[in-house]
């Protein structure tokens, strides 16, 4: 069984590697979408795979720590490119998530995005 949970967040950043001149070395800011996938056996007492309301709760916090943020400015992320942010979520969530399965990281405005099934997909 899969089920997802999407979140929101706000951020800015700057890519350091683009190559000098680029719009993307200078400081901008995106809207970010997250679907986080959880897979599983679902619970025979409560036929459910986890409770959405302690899905949220243990995305919460991780959500917190990057809205409306520089990214670059976390430890971790002096890089944000797509697929490291993406990468960094994955990194902090599974331990608290043990059943996440895929992150997607979605950036609205440019109509782009990263899947990440974990390290050993």
């Amino acid at each position: 069984m899969r089920i997802y949970k999407e979140f929101h967040f706000d951020a800015a950043h700057f890519l350091p590697t683009a190559p000098e001149g680029h719009p993307n070395r200078r400081v901008h800011g995106h809207s970010f979408r997250v679907v986080l996938w959880l897979e599983g056996q679902i619970d025979k007492d409560t036929g459910l795979l986890m409770h959405f309301e302690r899905f949220l709760q243990e995305i919460e916090c991780f959500r917190v720590e990057i809205d409306h943020r520089l990214l670059n400015e976390i430890e971790g992320l002096e890089n944000p490119t797509l697929e490291l942010i993406t990468m960094w979520l994955w990194d902090r969530l599974k331990p608290t998530l043990p059943m996440l399965d895929r992150i997607e990281v979605h950036r609205a405005s440019c109509n782009e995005g990263c899947v990440y099934d974990g390290p050993d997909a």
